[in-house]
């Protein structure tokens, strides 16, 4: 969703934030409807549990773990890769159509 933004001639800072703004709710619901499907499995409900609780445990340690890092380290690495590649280029305008409309000035 970042790059779309982007195509529309967002700054990939204002791009980023947006679509995390956007994506969270989704996001979200996700992983606590999938953590609420795992949590009799951590709490070890029901005969043989015992068994299976340090499967609920990596099961939802790793889905909230997961849902930290695409709610914060996904986008802030994508925005210092976005910079790099841009000072490679050498600071050239990443979208055609900012470059249009520098050339049309």
């Amino acid at each position: 969703y970042i790059n779309q933004l982007k195509e529309k001639g967002m700054p990939t800072i204002e791009a980023a934030l947006e679509a995390g703004r956007i994506r969270l709710r989704p996001i979200l619901m996700t992983s606590v409807a999938t953590v609420a499907g795992a949590l009799p499995i951590a709490l070890g409900l029901g005969a043989g549990s015992l068994s299976r609780r340090p499967l609920g445990y990596a099961i939802v340690g790793g889905l909230i773990f997961s849902t930290l890092l695409t709610l914060y380290v996904v986008p802030a690495v994508y925005v210092i890769f976005d910079g790099l590649l841009a000072r490679m280029r050498g600071r050239q305008p990443a979208h055609p159509s900012t470059l249009a409309s520098a050339e049309a000035e």
